[in-house]
């Protein structure tokens, strides 16, 4: 069990580089061990494809017959524009098959691992199945709830404020919160603002500082005005204008196939997706500066008549960056 656990661990860490990369597909990771070495492993690819089995039973040849694979999610049962994985694995012979979460998409769920055993495979399943879940969590919300988990960033004063009264704000925090915000992007399918932020700052919305990878998709919030932002190309994802009311738009992001947004600003628009129970997490980076009263909010008010109603999350983690602190809140929600 022991050697179990290591092993998920090592495919849960493989499936983290597919985040960002891989939607509308899950991202997975697939570690196969035979006689207590690994002979083969991978990850999902961007786009989707090829899936993580594929890849780690390409490494693995034929090493993988009597072996062991450890993947992090139930292994594909369907056809699409590749075999199922869980044929795949049969069929290269491997022996015995861990996994860590049960597929909910309703082409997979259960038939993957039925597959597996009618083959004569050996199944253990749930191995490490709360951190699977935590990792899946946009995948689970888009094929669960019918759209994409948010993630709500706010860079902030050490009271709250992202501009002074006069809209100064670059920077409030510093160079190492900023890089730390760039490989957020990179781990979400999409970055979205609202649209008075994109005209007034006309943001790049790209992943900088981490050498060629795939740009997020940038999506802006607005009904009216379209804004005028840099064209799709190497260095800038496909621009997505999306009118609301909130609710409608995160459902059609979902059938756009995005498991994974992350939202940073502006302050009306974090308090609609707040105040509608949109956002699944929160990451603050606090700097210790005060502005004060005058200076803008991070947040537009919210209609809340009593503390109990107002939107709270839990803990998950603090950093220190350079002078700065990143903190990261998540909405518990007992229905992923």
């Amino acid at each position: 069990m022991r050697d179990d656990l290591r092993h998920m661990d090592h495919a849960l860490n493989l499936a983290r580089r597919g985040l960002g990369n891989v939607w509308p597909n899950p991202a997975v990771g697939c570690v196969i061990v035979r006689d207590g070495g690994i002979v083969g492993r991978g990850w999902t690819r961007p786009g989707g494809r090829p899936h993580a089995e594929a890849v780690a039973l390409a490494e693995a040849g034929t090493r993988a017959r009597g072996a062991t694979a450890y993947v992090t999610l139930e292994p594909c049962a369907h056809h699409g524009r590749t075999p199922p994985c869980a044929a795949a694995l049969a069929d290269a012979g491997v022996r015995r098959v861990v996994t860590a979460l049960t597929d909910p998409d309703p082409r997979v769920t259960g038939e993957g691992h039925a597959m597996l055993r009618a083959a004569g495979v050996v199944v253990e399943q749930d191995v490490r199945a709360e951190a699977a879940a935590a990792l899946q969590r946009g995948f689970l919300s888009r094929v669960q709830r019918g759209r994409p988990m948010l993630t709500l960033k706010l860079a902030t004063s050490f009271d709250g404020r992202i501009a002074t009264a006069g809209g100064e704000s670059r920077w409030i925090t510093g160079a190492a919160a900023r890089h730390h915000v760039h490989g957020l992007r990179l781990r979400h399918d999409a970055v979205m603002v609202g649209g008075a932020t994109a005209r007034a700052d006309r943001p790049a919305l790209n992943v900088r500082g981490f050498g060629a990878v795939r740009q997020p998709v940038r999506i802006v919030v607005a009904n009216d005005e379209i804004p005028d932002l840099p064209p799709e190309d190497e260095a800038h994802g496909p621009l997505w204008i999306v009118p609301g009311p909130l609710p409608e738009m995160m459902a059609e992001l979902g059938r756009r196939g995005l498991t994974r947004v992350l939202c940073e600003g502006g302050g009306r628009l974090a308090a609609g997706l707040l105040q509608a129970g949109l956002a699944d997490e929160l990451v603050g980076y606090t700097a210790g500066v005060v502005l004060g009263a005058e200076a803008r909010p991070a947040v537009a008010p919210i209609a809340t008549v009593a503390l109990k109603e107002a939107p709270r999350f839990r803990l998950a983690e603090t950093r220190r960056l350079g002078p700065d602190v990143m903190h990261r809140w998540v909405m518990d929600d007992t229905a992923l």
